[in-house]
């Protein structure tokens, strides 16, 4: 019998339009990236650096977002010296670039259940080599120096006499920006087809596909209505307070710091870290408080020692516990009718136990910065607030040109404590919704 003639989509031939998805999926997620980060440093108040070096910190910001880091250098041979570095994730930034990312790439395998595995593998690989070139070229522009007076009148003479002109500089560290913005890429797509039903996935993995993804896409919801919660908080703040510029700049840079933190000391878990001169954004009191242990010393952030500043702090118990039960009720809800209850608990743990293995690694902060002339702390109006303003703090910390803050959590505790949150939740929520009408067996195309 005669073959039936194929037809081909229109477009660009195979190779290049894989090329061209790669690199709408890259473009996609860099330009939300930017403008999200753009928005939140000018509510910070970058928009006013000198020598138009904003586009620059925006790139710096870019990297950071996606798992690099910045250091920052310069000083005026021995007269100045500055000591800076910072590794921090704006999670906003970050987060808002893997929505779009993701959403980019589930669109262009849209209207198929299954998918090929070297198919797959193509594409990520292709996506992973425009966004490696992506990060080289950010980590190029993200490099500058500033030259800068140095605001003390008995500095600047000495500067003057002696010919030096004070710069400071930053600049992102090449292999981390690369490394581990790749590695981070890599979890967005892993995290794509272990949370999405329109993910296409290739025949042998289909069967498993039920064991991932209504657990995954149950704490993938958790962590977005923690967002939602926090930006209508942080909206009703800045309408009751009158500091609408720099919650904004929070809102837009790292919301999700703080409210995922706070979901993972609801579960109990506990976050240690120190503040020596100000954070430059608006942050619960009682978490500035907290950090600054006596003499720089480290502190222990939990619900406790929280209480103990505002007792309003026990509520992200009963909070993070809703969350989890319904994390649960939606689990049980989009699984087949076969799955057993203890597999609703195991999955659920497990997934909650990654997901808080991931805001942990994702929350770390470790900023450091010193600034000294002659041994000598940078009065005010010098290049001490010039690095405050780079660092994102405008503080006191900045005019006396020196401050640090860290925090990290203990992951070998907040880990096993997110898993039985997520056992006991699945659990409940098994229970829950073996009584009422909830999905069956989910159709292979809707899959």
């Amino acid at each position: 019998m005669p073959q039936e003639p194929t037809t081909t989509a229109p477009g660009p031939p195979g190779v290049l339009r894989g090329w061209l998805d790669a690199l709408a999926v890259v473009l996609a997620g860099i330009a939300a990236m930017a403008a999200v980060a753009a928005l939140g440093l000018w509510a910070a108040g970058a928009d006013s650096l000198p020598g138009g070096g904003f586009p620059y910190v925006l790139a710096g910001a870019l990297a950071l977002a996606v798992g690099g880091s910045v250091q920052l250098d310069g000083g005026a041979g021995f007269f100045a010296q500055v000591d800076a570095g910072i590794t921090a994730m704006p999670l906003s930034v970050g987060l808002v670039g893997a929505l779009v990312m993701a959403e980019v790439f589930l669109r262009q395998l849209r209207f198929r259940a299954v998918a090929g595995g070297v198919e797959l593998l193509g594409r990520v690989a292709r996506t992973a080599a425009v966004w490696v070139v992506a990060l080289v070229l950010l980590t190029l522009a993200a490099r500058h120096t500033f030259v800068v007076p140095l605001g003390n009148d008995l500095a600047q003479q000495l500067g003057g006499a002696l010919g030096l002109t004070p710069e400071i500089g930053f600049h992102a560290e090449a292999a981390t920006t690369v490394g581990l913005g790749l590695l981070w890429l890599l979890v967005v797509l892993a995290l794509t087809f272990a949370v999405s039903r329109r993910a296409p996935l290739p025949r042998g993995l289909v069967p498993f596909q039920q064991a991932v993804r209504p657990a995954a896409f149950a704490m993938l919801l958790v962590l977005l209505v923690c967002v939602a919660i926090g930006l209508v908080a942080g909206l009703v703040t800045a309408v009751v307070h009158g500091n609408a510029r720099e919650t904004l700049a929070l809102l837009l840079l790292a919301l999700p710091n703080l409210v995922w933190l706070a979901l993972g000391l609801g579960l109990g878990a506990q976050w240690h870290g120190h503040l020596v001169g100000a954070l430059g954004l608006p942050v619960p009191d009682a978490l500035s408080t907290v950090l600054r242990g006596p003499d720089g010393s480290a502190a222990t952030i939990d619900l406790g020692t929280l209480a103990e500043q505002n007792g309003l702090v026990w509520l992200l118990l009963p909070m993070a516990a809703v969350l989890l039960l319904a994390a649960g009720f939606l689990t049980a809800y989009r699984s087949p009718r076969e799955v057993r209850l203890w597999q609703h608990a195991v999955r659920l743990g497990a997934a909650a136990a990654v997901t808080m293995l991931l805001v942990g690694v994702w929350s770390r902060v470790s900023a450091a910065y010193g600034l000294s002339v002659l041994g000598v702390g940078v009065g005010e109006g010098g290049l001490g607030d010039l690095l405050g303003s780079v660092l994102g703090d405008t503080g006191p910390a900045a005019s006396l040109g020196g401050g640090s803050l860290s925090l990290s959590p203990q992951l070998w505790v907040a880990v096993p404590l997110a898993a039985a949150w997520g056992v006991v939740a699945g659990l409940l929520g098994g229970l829950l919704a073996a009584g009422r009408g909830r999905r069956g067996e989910i159709p292979a195309d809707d899959r």
